[in-house]
């Protein structure tokens, strides 16, 4: 029997020995500010994007280096006045096995429309019907000309509609009950490069690499993916020092970013995504329901101070000025235009102005918990207005609650600073979003603006398809804004992100690479984990 033992121990020894090394799994770390919504048709914010474009695939993608978009699920399309038609690709499945077919868009634009949530507003009195003409053509018949239509195909990720259609709940929608709304927020239906693992809204998505994706990832791509949410700074510093992290949030303060490359321990990449820095202004409650009020706030505002807070070092900040509403690369946008700046004498002229007596109208101004950074921004603010004689309050608040708040302009603060970016490669998901009147107040439209005459200008830009005559119809609409001052535009916001060394982020290291919409170049396949 011993003599039996020691030959099958010798064996097993052999068999390892002949095997090799097992290489160990390429895991790339992650984290962001919470909460993760997974349900592409419920998601909103930086996370959901980041979440969406990796479990799921669009008709089209924002362009590579450029504005725009281009192929991705559809290979091309034609336009033939308000009938969009798109030829699918033939060679994709969804995770589940299942094939993608025209009868998936057709589905998925459905149940967006019919839950109202996410990005449905994109699409709202937009779209006639969309139809299946066979298996790989679909047919988008618009009720009028919409020239964003194509650039809002990005904010359309397609379901899997077989394997939803078995979770149905009980719920609102006839006989699709729930829309599988409850499934979808725990569970991945997509055709995206990554499967979800398991998921926590509050703490931790894992994702798997899917190897029958149909596009080639990067060299050393991530084979799993641990998504984190809500680490704050100083666990993240010292998670990165200690190589146990990968790729930052971009809400580090600037001192940490900097700690970190001082260290040696990472570099840092910035990401321009056509994202503005706004301090939005609540127009319905007093005092700032009078504009000399908020003249007399931008003006009085510190933009250059700012712009020092926000630098990491002498190679990175994470905002430059901003001239408009519009950061650089939306159509509207004018490089003639100066930036904003500090005029302590006008701010006090609009507040003789205005109808409210500043001592009798404390302010409250609010930032988000989950970016500390901002606290500073926060504090500027109330040294700088105390001056013109407003006592204001700044509250630190959790985004789950600042979200609930901006409901309603009665429960919402104030002042508050919100991170707020296009949604797809077209000025309409900016300024539409955030300023016409029709839009549910949520954390995008914050400032409660209603203007008849700026509403027929971004009605007028959704129908005009002349970018020469585009151009014009938004930069009257600036007009607007910098007269009637819903929000103060403190800065462009330059994401900065630390990236581990032996890590590569490809998409924001090679310009080339880079895609123009905040969030859409963490495609995790394009990540190198090279150590």
């Amino acid at each position: 029997m011993l003599r039996q033992l020691l030959l099958i121990s010798t064996a097993t020894v052999a068999i390892g020995l002949m095997a090799g090394p097992v290489a160990a799994e390429r895991i790339l770390r992650m984290d962001e500010a919470p909460i993760g919504e997974m349900d592409p048709a419920k998601g909103t914010d930086y996370a959901d994007t980041v979440l969406a474009i990796n479990l799921y695939d669009t008709l089209v993608y924002p362009k590579q280096g450029g504005a725009g978009v281009q192929p991705h699920l559809a290979t091309e399309w034609d336009i033939n006045g308000e009938e969009y038609t798109f030829k699918l690709r033939d060679d994709v499945t969804f995770n589940s096995g299942n094939p993608l077919t025209a009868s998936d868009v057709v589905f998925t634009y459905n149940r967006l429309m019919a839950m109202g949530q996410g990005n449905s507003g994109l699409f709202a009195g937009v779209v006639d019907k969309v139809e299946a003409i066979d298996d790989h053509t679909v047919k988008f018949t618009l009720t009028k000309p919409f020239a964003p239509f194509l650039a809002s195909l990005v904010r359309l990720p397609i379901v899997d509609e077989k394997l939803v259609s078995q979770h149905f709940k009980d719920g609102d929608h006839g006989d699709k009950g729930d829309y599988g709304s409850e499934w979808l927020s725990q569970n991945s239906a997509g055709s995206g490069a990554y499967v979800a693992e398991s998921h926590d809204p509050q703490t931790e998505t894992v994702l798997v690499y899917e190897p029958n994706y149909f596009l080639e990832p990067a060299e050393n791509h991530p084979e799993r993916v641990r998504y984190r949410y809500g680490l704050d700074a100083p666990t993240v510093r010292a998670l990165m020092a200690r190589g146990e992290h990968d790729i930052s949030s971009q809400w580090l303060p600037p001192e940490v970013f900097k700690a970190l490359a001082d260290e040696g321990v990472v570099k840092l990449v910035t990401e321009a995504g056509l994202t503005g820095e706004y301090f939005k202004l609540n127009t319905r409650r007093a005092p700032l329901d009078d504009v000399h009020c908020r003249r007399a706030l931008a003006y009085a505002f510190d933009y250059n101070t700012l712009q020092q807070l926000v630098r990491i070092n002498e190679d990175t900040t994470q905002g430059r000025p901003m001239k408009s509403a519009l950061p650089v690369g939306l159509v509207g946008f004018d490089a003639s235009l100066d930036d904003f700046a500090q005029n302590m004498e006008r701010a006090k002229s609009e507040l003789e102005q205005c109808k409210y007596d500043p001592a009798e109208h404390p302010l409250d101004i609010a930032w988000i918990a989950e970016t500390p950074a901002r606290e500073k921004g926060a504090l500027m603010m109330q040294a700088i207005y105390s001056q013109l004689g407003f006592k204001a309050s700044i509250t630190r608040t959790p985004w789950g609650l600042i979200t609930e708040q901006v409901t309603s302009p009665d429960t919402a603060p104030h002042v508050i600073e919100i991170a707020v970016s296009a949604l797809t490669p077209d000025t309409d998901s900016l300024l539409f979003n955030m300023y016409h009147s029709s839009m549910p107040p949520t954390w995008m439209s914050a400032s409660y603006m209603v203007n008849e005459e700026l509403d027929k200008l971004l009605e007028a830009g959704r129908l005009e398809t002349d970018p020469a005559k585009r151009q014009e119809i938004y930069a009257q609409a600036n007009e607007i804004l910098a007269d009637q001052v819903p929000d103060i535009y403190a800065y462009e916001l330059l994401g900065a992100f630390a990236v581990r060394n032996g890590v590569n982020f490809n998409n924001l290291e090679d310009p080339a690479k880079t895609y123009p919409v905040s969030g859409f170049n963490a495609l995790f396949k394009d990540v190198s984990i090279n150590e």
